[in-house]
């Protein structure tokens, strides 16, 4: 039982969170702190929402600008970065009737993963392993918010073309695909009892999901039990993409 556990342990491992703030990102970086990794978090408020639990160091930065000092500073304090998780995103689907609300979303939903994914690349060894954090609206139609469902579907495909790029290197890239979790971005929706049932409804468990739901998937895909796993999506949305017309 100690070697299949030590399968799953992040001691000893290096870890950047983007998104960190609060939210998925937070809930990521504190269960893979509580892994054993040690864990750097980064986004672009001033402080995170709530005091980490877990042994977590959190930088103020914008990743969409500039984040190449940023890692190579974190490398330089840690030694290597073992483990990416590209969390930071937006939504705005109040405004999608503009194409700069659509450019925006693509800017920091997928150009800043990329360019995180190229920052880390060179402070990366064999082994490790970088998560972008996609959604459902990455495989499914979502009405209402192209821009957002344009980008996740980006990002996912993104995942896959550096798996194939980055697998000779022994660095694995996976997409983990969260369904309506309820988190600031979509408190309105969770808020509405009508669009509340209706996003409920649409699962195989019955209910929204809570961001320490993701925690399990995330430290999985960082740690060595999923060692040969890569370009895979790893859906966590209580069944909404399995589920038909029941």
């Amino acid at each position: 039982m100690t070697a299949l556990l030590s399968l799953f342990s992040l001691a000893g491992k290096t870890a950047v969170v983007t998104g960190a703030s609060r939210g998925i990102g937070f809930a990521i970086a504190e269960g893979l702190a509580g892994a054993g990794a040690a864990v750097t978090g980064i986004a672009r408020s001033a402080a995170p929402r709530a005091a980490f639990q877990h042994d977590v160091t959190y930088l103020s930065a914008d990743v969409s600008e500039g984040i190449d000092a940023v890692f190579a500073n974190i490398a330089a304090a840690r030694g290597r970065i073992d483990i990416l998780v590209n969390a930071a995103g937006i939504t705005l689907p109040g405004r999608n009737g503009a194409l700069a609300t659509f450019e925006e979303t693509l800017r920091i939903n997928l150009t800043a993963p990329y360019a995180c994914c190229l920052a880390v690349r060179p402070f990366m060894p064999a082994g490790g392993s970088i998560i972008n954090i996609t959604s459902i609206g990455s495989v499914l139609g979502m009405p209402g918010n192209p821009a957002y469902n344009s980008a996740k579907g980006g990002l996912r495909q993104l995942t896959k073309s550096l798996a194939l790029d980055y697998g000779p290197a022994g660095i694995r890239v996976n997409a983990l695909a969260p369904g309506y979790i309820e988190t600031d971005m979509t408190a309105r929706s969770f808020a509405d009892p009508v669009e509340h049932e209706r996003r409920r409804a649409h699962t195989c468990l019955g209910r929204w999901g809570k961001v320490d739901d993701l925690i399990g998937a995330a430290v999985f895909l960082a740690s060595d039990a999923a060692a040969y796993i890569t370009g895979q999506d790893l859906f966590v949305d209580g069944g909404w993409t399995a589920k038909g017309l029941v």
